[in-house]
């Protein structure tokens, strides 16, 4: 099979794309044929050897898979040839066929696609877990969204409407924004130009905002957490821009919490609420409530491009592998 391998810890640009063994199914695994792989921005960081979760050359990298079962291995009884199904191991998704633990697996995801249900859990999980569980959202609240543009920043919009907030999308371009309102953000604000805090304080009367949900760190996260109103809760999600300084003052005498959401360590952390917002989510998902925006699709050739377009901020929504 055809695969993206990282052969050492570099850029994009220094991942090649070479036929490797296929995979075949070890005790309790089962093999599955790549239909498409979420491209993701924890991708650029594990082939730096900058994430939390180490991989060690060469390997493939891409977390999590959609496709259908080839092959399953001895004791395997939950999925059989032919099935539907999304999951991984973290690594190994770049590639055209997969071995995962079949207790790394579930069904497809009802109502959506193989495009669509790949990543899922990552931008919609995050969003959920931080929104609902984390930031306590709450119906008539109003949420301000740095990186809205992205995949986990459109799933972050289009939960906060969902929950019931007004909802203000905080990018770098206008095309980006115009994205943001037609999926829905009720305001937008254009950091590139704006002044972040002073038009957050606008848009909410004065008053601040209730939540910050946080994807992009460096000099952004200032402003925004001084953006926010008494109480309000500043949601760390990610550092695209890198990892911010924060002046501990602003949270006292905003009274105000500064809250990790970290939805990949509460499947062991918290297994009860893991599973009952994994729940809550497909029903919305099968419902029509939830639809991921596809942006681009890429060919294994392209993973590399995609990857760099992705550290360069190019990308609009959710981008793809397709093998």
């Amino acid at each position: 099979m055809r695969a993206v391998v990282c052969k050492a810890f570099g850029p994009p640009e220094n991942l090649v794309v070479e036929t490797v063994e296929d995979p075949s199914p070890g005790e309790d695994e089962v093999v599955v044929d790549v239909r498409a792989t979420a491209i993701t921005f924890p991708d650029t960081l594990i082939i730096e050897d900058r994430y939390q979760f180490k991989s060690t050359p060469p390997f493939i990298p891409g977390g999590e898979v959609a496709g259908v079962v080839s092959a399953v291995g001895r004791g395997v009884r939950d999925f059989a040839v032919g099935d539907d199904v999304i999951g991984g191991r973290g690594t190994g998704g770049f590639a055209e066929s997969i071995a995962v633990p079949a207790e790394a697996l579930r069904p497809l995801t009802k109502g959506l696609n193989y495009a669509e249900a790949t990543g899922f859990g990552y931008a919609y999980g995050t969003g959920y877990y931080g929104l609902k569980f984390r930031g306590e959202l709450k119906p008539g609240e109003t949420l301000l969204v740095l990186g809205a543009a992205g995949n986990v920043g459109l799933a972050a919009i289009e939960l906060g409407k969902l929950l019931g907030a007004r909802v203000i999308a905080a990018a770098s371009t206008p095309e980006k924004l115009a994205l943001c309102r037609e999926r829905g953000a009720d305001e937008t604000i254009n950091y590139a130009r704006e002044d972040l805090k002073k038009r957050a304080k606008e848009l909410s009367d004065g008053n601040g905002v209730d939540v910050v949900y946080d994807l992009v760190g460096g000099d952004y996260a200032e402003p925004a957490l001084r953006a926010l109103g008494w109480r309000g809760r500043f949601l760390v999600i990610g550092f695209t821009a890198g990892i911010p300084r924060l002046p501990l003052n602003l949270a006292l005498l905003k009274g105000c919490s500064i809250v990790g959401v970290f939805w990949g360590a509460a499947r062991t952390k918290e297994p009860e609420v893991y599973q009952t917002m994994t729940r809550e989510l497909e029903a919305h998902a099968a419902a029509g409530d939830l639809r991921p925006l596809i942006s681009r699709r890429y060919p294994l050739e392209e993973v590399p491009q995609a990857l760099r377009d992705m550290l360069d901020r190019k990308l609009l929504g959710k981008v793809v592998l397709e093998p």
